[in-house]
């Protein structure tokens, strides 16, 4: 408390669904002051706004969290997008962060940036054994080079970020748009429509759902608090450059994870699986036990609960 008590933080995408729990648990640790910026009136793509963007601020700890995000679908169809915006956001903002003289960068990175057939789980230093899932790759690689850009800060100037890199996050408030959401609110979208008329009441026979890969592919998940409170710990805790990953330490197969859903959402329909589409990285999975080695942090929230919160909540908005 007394260590937040001292610091003024700017939380880039802190609007977001990730940054709207960072904003809350940075408040419930007593920060003197959070600045939160939007692309709306700061586009970081622009160096100029980046510029302004510090001036406005002067922060001690900047989070960044502000990113071009998206699904499979929304990678495939936009890589240029993905790569060169969320390159240049972060390559500027640690730049003229370190001309500032800001204390300190949180990266908040992705388990997109590890290999495609990284042996699982995935420990930190297996990062650079070869290239990314070819789906996601232009996204993850752009958040990669934010570790280069951190070592030869370091190196050159003693300039302190940290990087972390988060699986995919899930929970209430979560993007649940039909072109860019992830899985999991995908799926939970898809699975509300086929039970529901278009004014929503419940038909009695619902219709079927598609979904994309053969279902055999894997992924872990992680809440969306537990994720913020790794953040914050880490920002005040962790001071070396080398990556950490920020998981819950278990897979589950997309099959799995749509009859899980399916179940908990009483869907009695078929569900079909799009075989023509990609499934991604075969298996995503890490190994979590340098976070808490480091930082003493461990995912606190079972993916069960998380995930009948996260349903509960999408069908409450939506009536």
């Amino acid at each position: 408390m007394s260590f937040w008590k001292s610091k003024s933080v700017l939380v880039t995408g802190g609007c977001g669904f990730l940054g709207s729990y960072v904003v809350r648990e940075l408040e419930k640790k007593g920060c003197r002051g959070v600045f939160v910026s939007t692309s709306r009136d700061y586009n970081l793509v622009e160096l100029d706004a980046v510029k302004k963007l510090l001036r406005d601020s002067n922060p001690d700890i900047i989070i960044h969290l502000a990113a071009v995000v998206g699904g499979i679908g929304a990678n495939m169809q936009s890589p240029a997008s993905f790569f060169y915006d969320n390159l240049m956001m972060g390559v500027q903002l640690m730049d003229e962060a370190r001309k500032k003289g800001v204390e300190k960068v949180v990266n908040v990175g992705t388990i997109c940036s590890y290999p495609k057939f990284t042996p699982v789980p995935f420990k930190e230093e297996d990062l650079w054994m070869g290239y990314p899932e070819e789906t996601n790759a232009a996204y993850g690689l752009a958040k990669k080079m934010l570790i280069v850009q951190s070592k030869a800060y370091q190196q050159q100037y003693g300039f302190k970020s940290i990087n972390l890199l988060l699986v995919n996050l899930f929970g209430p408030g979560d993007n649940f748009d039909e072109k860019t959401s992830h899985v999991i609110p995908s799926l939970i979208r898809k699975f509300y429509d086929a039970m529901h008329e278009p004014d929503g009441s419940e038909k009695k026979h619902h219709d079927k759902v598609t979904v994309w890969g053969t279902g055999e592919a894997t992924r872990e998940f992680l809440y969306v608090g537990d994720a913020a409170e790794a953040i914050v710990l880490a920002a005040e805790k962790y001071d070396m450059v080398d990556p950490v990953n920020i998981g819950a330490g278990f897979e589950i197969s997309i099959r799995d994870l749509a009859e899980k859903i399916a179940g908990l959402m009483c869907f009695n329909g078929k569900i079909e699986w799009d075989t023509s589409k990609p499934d991604g990285q075969p298996r995503r999975c890490l190994d979590t036990s340098k976070a808490q080695r480091e930082f003493g942090w461990v995912a606190g929230t079972s993916f069960g609960v998380g995930l009948a919160k996260t349903v509960e909540w999408y069908v409450e908005s939506r009536k």
